[in-house]
């Protein structure tokens, strides 16, 4: 007795079926590593953040002598080539200062006194020509930058040396895997999933004695040094028995 077409067709796809899922369940021989690779290049950019703090008797005082002193640092920033576009509030804000008086002789607390308003605004400046840095630090410092900020050396554009430094990084992750399956008797197979992190320079603080050293100085000086651009790869791939 012959068996329908179409039941031989659906008892196949079923034995079929169950062997995928049979073989799905079955877990994957993998073998996971990681790899580092980095790329030290020289800046062409540096980001700073200059801070005017000013305090008064009043908020409105503060506020005059604060802005009339960031109004001075602006215009010498332009009068040094730095571009509009390369200049940004980083930060501002207006804080109350209170004094707290001493414990009276029964115990009690007296309340604290406002004594001033103290107005902070900060500039992020990039300064595209490094060896002028010096020259801009020097600058905003005389015309009334008066608290630390920080700078930043950095890259226009590090794209190409993350790219060599990913490669690297990869390069590292498949030897250690060859290593590690050559030492276990089997075979790299597949590469499963890859993900990434890459991490770039960051800023440097400038205490707020430091920059009231500069105030004396003559000239400021800056060591651009090397960026470093690090990135790390985690890589997981099958084993071929």
């Amino acid at each position: 007795m012959k068996m329908p077409a179409s039941i031989l067709i659906s008892t196949l796809l079923a034995v079929l079926m169950g062997s995928l899922a049979h073989a799905a369940d079955e877990p994957v021989s993998r073998i996971i590593v990681t790899g580092e690779g980095s790329v030290d290049i020289a800046p062409d950019m540096a980001v700073l953040v200059l801070s005017v703090n000013r305090e008064a008797p009043t908020a409105r005082e503060a506020l005059t002598a604060n802005s009339a002193a960031m109004s001075k640092v602006l215009e010498a920033m332009t009068g040094l080539g730095i571009d509009k576009r390369d200049l940004q509030t980083a930060n501002f804000d207006i804080q109350p200062r209170y004094t707290y008086p001493n414990r009276q002789g029964n115990g009690a607390d007296q309340a604290p006194k406002l004594v001033g308003y103290i107005v902070r605004n900060s500039l992020s400046v990039r300064v595209r020509d490094i060896s002028r840095v010096g020259e801009v630090l020097d600058t905003s410092v005389t015309l009334g930058v008066n608290e630390g900020g920080s700078i930043l050396f950095t890259n226009d554009d590090p794209s190409a040396a993350i790219t060599q430094a990913r490669v690297k990084a990869m390069g590292e992750a498949l030897s250690k895997a060859r290593t590690l399956a050559d030492a276990a008797d089997v075979s790299v197979g597949d590469v499963l999933e890859i993900s990434e992190q890459h991490y770039s320079p960051r800023p440097m603080p400038m205490m707020a004695k430091g920059m009231m050293a500069m105030d004396s100085a003559e000239s400021v000086p800056i060591a651009a040094g090397e960026n470093s651009y690090k990135v790390t790869v985690n890589v997981t791939l099958a084993i071929e028995q």
